[in-house]
């Protein structure tokens, strides 16, 4: 009886990684836009992390403060990546929610798996 309910586990297990496995991929799917210098700068990120498209508003291209622009486009980015991470974490969660009893495991830190 033992060794049935051990390849149980181990058939859960699997069927565990898979949908990890689907939910990390459908992060790209997740978007997030976030922007800097009052909407001159709208960076959109996905929940992988990768910027998708960066849009400058034209007042603010100004060759003579080329930093100014640099450093918009830094906060805009920035701020998009930590958008984009706080939903890829939100999608793993629901995935392990859904997976768990009970609704996932209590102080799970899922940053030590990469998510």
């Amino acid at each position: 009886m033992s060794n049935f309910n051990m390849a149980d586990m181990f058939g859960r297990i699997s069927d565990i990684q898979a949908k990890v496995k689907e939910a990390q991929e459908r992060l790209g799917e997740v978007t997030v836009d976030a922007e800097a210098g009052g909407g001159m700068v709208k960076v959109v990120a996905n929940g992988k992390r990768e910027v998708i498209s960066i849009e400058l508003d034209k007042d603010i291209i100004d060759p003579e403060d080329k930093e100014m622009l640099e450093d918009l486009v830094v906060a805009g980015v920035n701020k998009a990546l930590e958008k984009a991470e706080a939903a890829g974490k939100e999608k793993m969660q629901d995935v392990y929610k859904d997976m768990m009893p009970g609704g996932g495991i209590p102080g799970m830190d899922l940053s030590k798996f990469g998510l």
